[in-house]
């Protein structure tokens, strides 16, 4: 895979979190009815975050993803988008430094 086709799937990923976390949001604004609404969104958020990330991390993000959106309050959150912060930012800048030691 190209450099160029990585950084459109890792922008893709950050549209995508966008509309997620966006969708999760939803039944923040809607009092009452809204909170009904995160029984079906928690599970098919988990899901997705599994989906979208692999291994460890995409298994942890989606448990926080559900109990995120089953606790009232918590739907302000954007757990999709900083899981693409700690995917591509935190954790990305570890493994590009990990490459540079093994060149060296």
């Amino acid at each position: 895979m190209t450099e160029e086709n990585t950084n459109r799937n890792k922008y893709k990923k950050l549209a995508l979190s966008f509309l997620f976390d966006a969708i999760g949001m939803v039944s923040f604004i809607i009092p009452f009815i809204g909170e009904f609404s995160d029984i079906v969104w928690a599970p098919m958020a988990g899901l997705i975050m599994i989906k979208m990330y692999k291994g460890a991390t995409g298994k942890i993000a989606g448990l926080v993803a559900v109990f995120e959106e089953l606790i009232p309050g918590l739907d302000f959150v954007p757990t999709f988008t900083l899981t693409w912060i700690y995917e591509f930012v935190i954790k990305g800048n570890k493994a590009s430094e990990k490459i540079i030691e093994i060149k060296s």
